[in-house]
C-alpha cells in the first residue's frame, strides 16, 4: 500500500485532471454511494465515514471535523481516504483526507462551471479565505484561465494573504472588507465560509454562475433567505446541485424553505448534455463521497497502481 502525504496527494490530483475525472466518474452506471455517516463524537467534533465503490476501485473516506481546533493550532479537518481494489480487496493507498476534500470540491465547483456557464473570462469573487477558497482559486485559475479575483473573509489578514498567494501565481487579485463591493462586478461568486452566519445579502450579478460550498448541512447557510427565495422564483436562474444527497442537506434553501428536489443533478445534467447557457447558475456544492472516488481514480491513474 502506497502512503500519500498532503504533498504527494495534491500533486496526485491536478484540478483540470480531476475535472475530468468527475466528469467520467458521473457517466459510470455501476457506481454506488451509500448514504455518509456523520455522528457527533464529542461536542462539537463530528466523524465522517464516506464509502464508495464503482466495481474497480473501493474507497473509504474517513474524516473528522472539529472546528475549535482552530482555536488549538490544530487542523479542522484530519483523516484519510483508504482506496481498495473492489474485486480482490487489496488495500492500494492511502490518501490525506483534507488534501482530497479541498481539491475535489474545488474541481466539483470547476466542473459545474465548465459545464453550465457558457463564459470563459470575467472576474471572480471569493468569500472565505480559507482552504477552499484557496483550493477553489487555484481550480478556477487553472481551468477556466480566469485571472482577476476579489476577496472578502472574516479577517482582512486572511483575505491579504490569499491575495497574496494568487500574486503569486502571477493573476490579478484584492481584497475587499464586504463582499457586497465586489458581487456586482463579478460573473462567478463562489462562497467558500464556515457558514457559520449568513455572508450573502444581495443577489449575484444577472448571468452570473455562483458555486455556494459552506453550507453542506440544514443547519448551515451562507446566502440570505430572501435571497435564495428570489432565485429560486425566478426564471432566468438555473439552480443546480452536486447529488440528491444535496435534497436533505443544502441549508441555503433548506432555512429558506424551498424544497431541491425537482432541480436536477450534475450528473443528470452531463448525462442529457444540456447546453450551457447565459441564465444565472446557483450550483449547490455539498459534498459527496463519489466526489473522494472520483479523486482515488485519478490518483491511481496518475500513479499508474493497478486496480
Amino acid at each position: 500500500m502506497r502512503l500519500l502525504d498532503a504533498a504527494a496527494t495534491q500533486a496526485a490530483l491536478p484540478y483540470p485532471d480531476l475535472a475530468h475525472a468527475i466528469a467520467q466518474m458521473l457517466r459510470h452506471a455501476q457506481v454506488q454511494v451509500p448514504t455518509r455517516l456523520v455522528p457527533e463524537v464529542s461536542p462539537g467534533a463530528h466523524l465522517f465515514v464516506m464509502p464508495a465503490s464503482d466495481g474497480e476501485l473501493a474507497i473509504t473516506k474517513l474524516i473528522s471535523l472539529v472546528r475549535a481546533n482552530a482555536e488549538r493550532g490544530l487542523p479542522t479537518i484530519q483523516g484519510q481516504v483508504v482506496v481498495f481494489n473492489a474485486r480482490d480487496g487489496r488495500c492500494l493507498m492511502s490518501l490525506d483526507g483534507p488534501s482530497v476534500t479541498a481539491r475535489r470540491t474545488a474541481a466539483v465547483s470547476l466542473l459545474a462551471a465548465q459545464t453550465l456557464s457558457p463564459r470563459r473570462d470575467g472576474d471572480v469573487l471569493i468569500v472565505g479565505a480559507g482552504v477552499q477558497g484557496r483550493a477553489h482559486l487555484e481550480a478556477f485559475a487553472q481551468g477556466l484561465g480566469l485571472r482577476r479575483f476579489w476577496i472578502a473573509s472574516r479577517t482582512r489578514h486572511s483575505a491579504q494573504a490569499l491575495a497574496d498567494h494568487a500574486r503569486q501565481l502571477g493573476l490579478w487579485a484584492q481584497g475587499v472588507d464586504d463582499p457586497h463591493e465586489a458581487l456586482p462586478l463579478c460573473d462567478w461568486v463562489l462562497t467558500c465560509t464556515p457558514a457559520t452566519s449568513v455572508s450573502l445579502h444581495q443577489a449575484p450579478k444577472r448571468g452570473a454562475f455562483v458555486s455556494a460550498v459552506g453550507a453542506y448541512t440544514p443547519r448551515m447557510a451562507e446566502w440570505s433567505i430572501p435571497v435564495c427565495q428570489a432565485l429560486a422564483q425566478s426564471e432566468a436562474v438555473r439552480i443546480v446541485v452536486d447529488s440528491r444527497d444535496a435534497d436533505h442537506e443544502a441549508g441555503d434553501f433548506l432555512q429558506a424553505g424551498l424544497s431541491l428536489a425537482n432541480y436536477p443533478t450534475l450528473a443528470e445534467v452531463l448525462v442529457a448534455q444540456q447546453p450551457a447557457t447565459d441564465q444565472t447558475v446557483f450550483f449547490h456544492n455539498c459534498g459527496w463521497a463519489g466526489w473522494d472516488l472520483a479523486a482515488a481514480r485519478c490518483a491511481v491513474e496518475r500513479l499508474a497502481l493497478k486496480a
